[in-house]
């Protein structure tokens, strides 16, 4: 009988062994992991983009929003936040936001845990939180300089933008916005980033260096996310609220056009094809992903999602995107070369932020 026992015991260690590698084998094929940060339930979802399925939850903190990985793909960075979820405002007959006076609808501290406020580090090899890095109150979205040494950060509540050195902590620029930034894109070339205001509509071009403020213009109707061509000569920002795309001259950081979406769209995040030929928008309460022609603007297709779609990113090939459905607490699969949805994975509560993470 302990013959038995032991041999029972070796072959299940074996079949464990092979199930790992197997599951091993799957990812390199893919060559990504698929991490979602979970607004809601304070932790951040791995998904196998080959099986489809959850295979890991990280508590990470409060609210976690914004989520990015390193160039290597050995760390995800998330945004965390002790400022309490809040309703969205309402709007005026333009789409725009109706604020108290001297307030916006992110600034009552009533609640606030600032000890929670930070920039999370998770270990991607270990799936596992490794530490948190102070990056100023509230933060929400951030981007990488080009080295990767520095990161560009939105601080809702305090109407700023920060820049700090990784390997430090320090805080090298506290650049004044307006209310609510929200979206933080790095340009291209690494020169500049976009900083989107949601309150006032007033996006902001940063200088990456010295943190000086090269322009600011607006698009009105609650900006709030921005993506660039490769080439840098264009960039995309949705106004949710209005339910509209501008495309951007950002060498001269001017707007050039501005494509009216279908009636009820809600756009908020915005991503370009690896390609550059299209770009794909989130369109919240719509549950859609609209396909637009990235020379033109014209719109080529609707895609339907769950419910609520966010934060959005794209696999490293172009074929599939990845949606997070905020009300219907899962991730949509979306095959690009069919622009259909394929499937969906469950999330945890309130998922935002994507980011696909390469495997090391």
């Amino acid at each position: 009988m302990k013959f038995k026992h032991a041999r029972l015991a070796r072959w299940t260690s074996l079949l464990a062994g092979a199930i790992f590698c197997l599951a091993a084998t799957y990812l390199q094929a893919a060559g990504y992991q698929v991490y979602v940060s979970n607004e809601k339930s304070g932790d951040v979802t791995v998904i196998d983009p080959v099986e489809l399925k959850a295979v890991a939850t990280i508590p990470v903190g409060k609210r976690p929003r914004g989520i990015r990985a390193s160039t290597d793909g050995k760390t995800v960075f998330v945004a965390v936040s002790g400022t309490p979820i809040a309703a969205p405002p309402a709007l005026d007959a333009n789409g725009n936001p109706i604020l108290k006076k001297g307030a916006d609808d992110d600034d009552d501290d009533k609640g606030a845990d600032k000890s929670a406020d930070g920039i999370a580090f998770v270990d991607v090899a270990q799936r596992k939180f490794l530490r948190k890095l102070s990056v100023g109150s509230d933060p929400e979205q951030f981007a990488f300089s080009a080295d990767g040494e520095r990161l560009f950060v939105s601080n809702e509540d305090v109407s700023a933008a920060s820049i700090i050195r990784l390997s430090t902590g320090k805080v090298e620029h506290l650049i004044k916005v307006h209310k609510e930034p929200e979206g933080v894109t790095t340009s291209p070339d690494g020169k500049f980033f976009y900083v989107t205001c949601e309150s006032d509509g007033e996006i902001f071009a940063i200088d990456a260096q010295s943190g000086a403020v090269l322009a600011h213009f607006n698009v009105g109707g609650r900006p709030r996310s921005a993506e660039f061509l490769t080439d840098g000569t264009r960039a995309f920002i949705p106004s949710e609220s209005a339910g509209q795309l501008h495309i951007i001259d950002s060498v001269r950081h001017e707007k050039l056009k501005t494509i009216a979406l279908p009636k009820g769209f809600r756009p908020m995040c915005v991503k370009v094809a690896p390609d550059g030929k299209k770009v794909y928008v989130s369109a919240g309460r719509a549950g859609a992903i609209v396909v637009l022609d990235a020379t033109s603007g014209d719109v080529l297709n609707t895609i339907k999602v769950g419910a609520r779609p966010w934060g959005i990113a794209i696999s490293p090939d172009g074929k599939f995107l990845y949606s997070a459905n905020g009300t219907s607490d899962d991730v949509s699969v979306v095959d690009l070369g069919a622009e259909k949805e394929i499937g969906r994975v469950k999330a945890g509560e309130r998922p935002w932020g994507v980011t696909v993470v390469p495997i090391p």
